[in-house]
């Protein structure tokens, strides 16, 4: 896994494998950010196991909880169409409306969202 600064306040996580696999990793992962100084982050959805788009699990909630305390930004991109639960697709639109955590398709997107 490499952290990249692609602006001034964003980070970018680039990796192969899986990033995400349990809530430990993602509460280690807003530490090791925070502490670069980073505000703000660009995950991708295939680096985060698929238990946190099924909030039974309540995975996603423990982990964007933490970006939430320690006050960073969240920009997953991915193809969200594909999940079918009306819960997970209510999530996404309400974060994406609140915009501090962000469920985007790009990049692009992503810094746009993060710039906000």
């Amino acid at each position: 896994m490499d952290i990249l600064r692609i602006h001034k306040n964003i980070a970018e996580i680039v990796a192969e494998d899986l990033v995400i696999s349990k809530v430990e990793d993602g509460i280690d992962l807003v530490g090791n950010v925070y502490y670069q100084g980073f505000d703000n982050l660009i995950l991708y959805e295939k680096n985060i196991h698929s238990d946190f788009f099924d909030l039974s699990t309540t995975m996603a909630g423990e982990i964007l909880q933490k970006f939430s305390n320690y006050r960073i930004g969240l920009a997953i991109v991915g193809d969200f169409d594909k999940y079918q639960s009306k819960s997970i697709k209510d999530f996404i639109l309400e974060s994406n409306k609140l915009g501090k955590i962000n469920f985007v398709n790009s990049k692009e997107e992503a810094i746009k969202a993060l710039l906000k």
